[in-house]
């Protein structure tokens, strides 16, 4: 089935998605592998907070860098098989961290994982595009963007339970299994999942030389609109509890309850963008007005004066607006590749331009630490603001170039 066929049964498209949805859940499941185990390999190695937040910047600028590539791999030889080798990677990964013994061999886990993490998008939105009716994608966006929540939720829970019941290698082993058992099942169901032949018959369709993607502004645009949507994002995961225990001098408990609102609303906020996200042409104002709602929010909370409720709602509501423009900002994404190559160029484009991402989760403690470090709380929230200001301006560009 090639990426123009007519629409196919919903049975077959939920089955898809289900299957696309396991696996990303399974990739975020490896973001949080090491962060919850800080305090035993601090303890273990010697460690500062310093040194061990390395291991993710490591593992982010890996996958980044891994990401762009990855697409290339995945418009040759079609999603599947790049995916089931990104799982096994991700496995391998496990072990490596079980068996650390220093500093450096945490540092080679953690780069392993980052290479298997980079394939997760281009393989993802090769298989939804070219598996999925264009009718369901935004709920296929939608499904995609929950299950990458429920793999961060699920990491911690059982890193933490392993690793107090039986040690942090124990740990380490468990995250092995889990990627094992995600690679099993998806083995199991390749044949709804198989796109190589898809991949060639697209790859002859496909016009310009193989790097002509990178000659297309929109293409550019939407890369750097990951990074500012992305690194907002870093900037609350990283500093959120401590911003609000420091400026509104509140307690650990409730600071950390503001970070948990803003996850809650953007899972809810992606549910509910999905069944706007394919609606009409104009994906790019349905972004600028969720993260619009999301930059007052921040403005809001920057300027100090919100009460202890109201922290915790605006955080709410800014999750929710962030999350709500994910299912259309993929769609964006999805008509910025099409109007520039059809569907040849899937994955090498949704590489290039995702793994701004990973760029923008590396980048936001290297530039916003410093601000911590100088007791400047508030203007961290402002800086929040910005970043989502400068994503409302780069998304209605990528919707002005990719609809002429």
């Amino acid at each position: 089935m090639s990426a123009t066929t007519p629409a196919t049964s919903f049975r077959q498209d939920a089955t898809v998605i289900s299957l696309v949805g396991f696996a990303h859940g399974t990739s975020h499941f490896f973001h949080f592998m090491i962060p919850p185990l800080f305090p035993w390999l601090m303890a273990e190695f010697g460690l500062s907070f310093t040194q061990v937040g390395l291991a993710m910047t490591v593992f982010f600028i890996v996958s980044s860098t891994g990401q762009a590539m990855a697409g290339f791999v995945v418009d040759r030889f079609g999603a599947l098989r790049v995916l089931l080798g990104g799982i096994a990677l991700l496995s391998l990964s496990g072990l490596f961290l079980a068996a650390a013994q220093n500093f450096p061999m945490l540092l080679l886990a953690a780069m392993v994982a980052g290479m298997g993490n980079s394939v997760f998008h281009p393989a993802d939105f090769t298989l939804l595009n070219r598996r999925v009716s264009t009718t369901r994608l935004g709920h296929a966006f939608s499904v995609h963007g929950l299950s990458g929540n429920l793999g961060w939720a699920a990491a911690p829970v059982l890193m933490i339970a392993v690793a107090t019941e039986w040690g942090w290698r124990a740990s380490g082993i468990a995250a092995c299994l889990v990627g094992l058992l995600a690679g099993a099942f998806l083995f199991v169901n390749r044949s709804l999942l198989d796109d190589a032949a898809v991949a060639v018959v697209d790859g002859r369709r496909g016009g310009g030389g193989t790097f002509a993607f990178l000659g297309v502004p929109v293409v550019w645009m939407c890369f750097v609109f990951f990074f500012f949507t992305v690194m907002a994002f870093g900037i609350l995961q990283n500093f959120a509890a401590p911003i609000f225990e420091k400026s509104y001098g509140f307690s650990l408990a409730l600071a950390t309850s503001g970070l948990t609102a803003y996850l809650l609303g953007s899972a809810a906020g992606t549910a509910t963008g999905g069944f706007f996200a394919t609606q009409g042409q104009r994906q790019d104002a349905k972004v600028a007005i969720a993260l619009g709602v999301a930059g007052l929010c921040a403005v809001g909370l920057a300027t100090g004066a919100a009460p202890a409720w109201g922290v915790v709602t605006l955080m709410g509501i800014m999750g929710f607006g962030a999350g709500f423009s994910g299912p259309s900002r993929d769609m964006l994404v999805r008509r910025a590749a099409t109007s520039a190559f059809g569907h040849s160029a899937y994955g090498r484009i949704s590489g290039f331009v995702y793994s701004g991402i990973d760029l923008g989760l590396a980048t936001a403690p290297i530039v916003f630490g410093p601000f911590m470090d100088a007791g400047r709380y508030t203007d961290v929230l402002w800086g929040v603001a910005i970043l989502q200001s400068l994503a409302i301006l780069t998304a209605l560009n990528v919707g002005t170039r990719s609809r002429a």
